[in-house]
């Protein structure tokens, strides 16, 4: 692949545009690298956080909105369907429009969606506008991305990468906390109305300082069938990875639903060879790099979940600690990812990637391993060792999986490139949620029984049995308030020993996925096109 060169399109007022130089000509503000980092990572942690913040609120919705069980979990399913299934196609429209504009449209209708969960009456309401969530956030997150590898140098750029991914993950790590605070001392619409002020800023920010950087040979047409393909295999493949705990996966409804993805994946990948200008040219693929660094950041998200899911119930629900209290455990993790992404790409720079990557994962298998290793009284300095060594290993990985991802495409394609890294982590965490969900069902289902007659309790009908089953997925002890305490003791029990042996289980079934993605990272090397980016000259 050849370099490109960037034009810095004309401003909204038709003016001439700047010169290609970067800010060195850019008058006032405008394009400073260090100053459009930071704006893109004021709307960057608005999205990240959603991740993981609304998992807090959602007890609080549902009991303010009377909404069911199944439609508090599309308060989640709905934004990260929506985020998923567009990620690529948003970042094709970056490529065509320009960076800049995709990701102010972005900020802007994410920040509005969050006001209007904020007033709204109704689930049906909160999970509309959830969509729109998603959707705006899929806008935002590719551009943010490709504006950055605009902006900076190949020399600069890991560094960039790194502040992006610290932000990411900081933000994904701590949303709980915040979430906690907002819920217990205002209300569940603050975790929606505080995007409101956040994206403000961003977009004032964005209008001020983000350039308009165009490659040459940018797109100029749409792909309007492999749009329509592409979305209906995300579609049909992240429904299917939702709804398997649910259906179940020898249920025929989940298989059909992956056939059809497949499916579709394939015809997607026919008629990428016969447009003329197709939405993902699978020539992309041809760079061995980039087809590693997706297929890691898979896994790393993978990994990632079966670090974070079953924790936070494992914490509240074992530990019996309060949201916050669970958050504030957790920030070993969240600290380590503050402190290592930026050395990652230090490291990154000087060293390549693959070094750094192959570290990371090694790092995070040893750390799921340990975590493997919890107990029902384990104390806070073993977990927090743990957790600390999670959030150690999982930085220069989500910094240089996605430098690797979005360093060997061609600049006219960072767009899309920023869309395959944040789809591939969508994905893995779906996948994650999924399979490592079915590993505690199934460990659960296993065990109980027994445990439970080994402790001298009354025997279970299966329907009895099916919903003390659901509870121990979660760590909560099926018990009634009008149980003895003698009974309510042993209940509690066998339900958290049983809980940590399909924590345990899940543990080490993600430690194995991170052993994978270590072979899986010395496949990468630095970006081929990295230099094709901004030439600064006073970063």
């Amino acid at each position: 692949m050849t370099s490109q060169t960037t034009v810095d399109a004309p401003g909204p007022g038709g003016e001439a545009p700047a010169a290609p130089s970067g800010p060195s000509s850019a008058q006032g503000l405008r394009g400073h690298p260090w100053l459009t980092l930071l704006t893109v990572a004021v709307g960057v942690m608005m999205v990240a956080l959603d991740g993981t913040i609304v998992a807090i609120a959602n007890p609080a919705i549902r009991d303010d909105l009377n909404a069911s069980f199944a439609d508090v979990q599309w308060v989640s399913n709905a934004y990260f369907l929506a985020l998923a299934v567009t990620l690529i196609t948003a970042g094709k429209l970056g490529d065509r429009f320009g960076h800049r504009q995709t990701f102010l449209i972005g900020v802007t209708g994410f920040a509005a969606a969050s006001g209007a969960i904020g007033l709204s009456g109704s689930i049906a309401a909160v999970v509309t506008f959830r969509v729109f969530q998603g959707l705006f956030g899929a806008l935002l997150m590719p551009a943010a991305l490709g504006v950055l590898r605009a902006t900076f140098p190949a020399e600069k750029l890991n560094m960039a990468i790194g502040v992006w991914g610290m932000v990411i993950g900081a933000s994904t790590a701590g949303g709980p906390i915040l979430g906690g605070v907002l819920v217990e001392h205002v209300n569940w619409q603050s975790v929606f109305f505080i995007n409101v002020p956040v994206g403000a800023l961003a977009l004032l920010l964005g209008t001020v300082i983000l350039l308009d950087h165009r490659a040459e040979n940018a797109p100029r047409s749409f792909d309007l069938l492999g749009i329509a393909l592409l979305s209906g295999a995300m579609f049909c493949l992240v429904w299917a990875l939702i709804k398997a705990p649910t259906w179940g996966w020898g249920d025929g409804k989940t298989w059909v639903f992956m056939a059809v993805s497949v499916a579709l994946f394939a015809l997607f990948a026919f008629w990428e060879t016969k447009v003329a200008e197709p939405l993902i040219p699978l020539g992309l693929f041809r760079s061995v790099a980039l087809s590693a660094g997706v297929v890691l950041m898979v896994l790393m998200a993978i990994a990632f979940l079966g670090g974070l899911f079953f924790v936070t119930f494992y914490l509240q629900n074992v530990h019996g600690l309060s949201p916050v209290k669970a958050g504030l455990h957790l920030l070993p993790l969240t600290g380590m990812m503050i402190v290592g992404s930026p050395l990652a790409g230090t490291a990154i720079t000087k060293l390549g990637p693959r070094g750094p990557l192959a570290f990371g994962m090694a790092v995070t298998a040893v750390a799921l391993y340990g975590m493997s290793t919890l107990e029902p009284d384990t104390g806070s300095g073993l977990m927090s060792l743990w957790f600390a060594l999670l959030g150690l290993g999982l930085a220069p990985v989500m910094v240089g999986a996605t430098e690797v991802i979005v360093g060997n495409a061609p600049l006219e394609l960072s767009g899309v490139a920023g869309g395959l890294q944040q789809a591939a982590m969508q994905i893995g965490s779906s996948l994650g949620t999924a399979v490592l969900g079915a590993v505690m069902a199934s460990k659960v289902d296993r065990d109980l029984p027994g445990n439970w007659a080994d402790a001298g309790l009354p025997k279970l009908t299966p329907d009895q049995l099916d919903k003390a089953s659901e509870a121990v997925q979660v760590g909560v002890a099926p018990v009634t308030k009008d149980m003895p305490e003698p009974i309510v003791a042993k209940i509690t029990a066998v339900a958290h020993d049983t809980f940590i042996s399909g924590m345990s289980l899940a543990s080490l079934v993600a430690a194995g996925v991170a052993l994978v993605a270590v072979l899986v990272a010395l496949f990468t090397k630095r970006g081929a096109n990295a230099e094709a980016g901004a030439g600064m000259g006073h970063i």
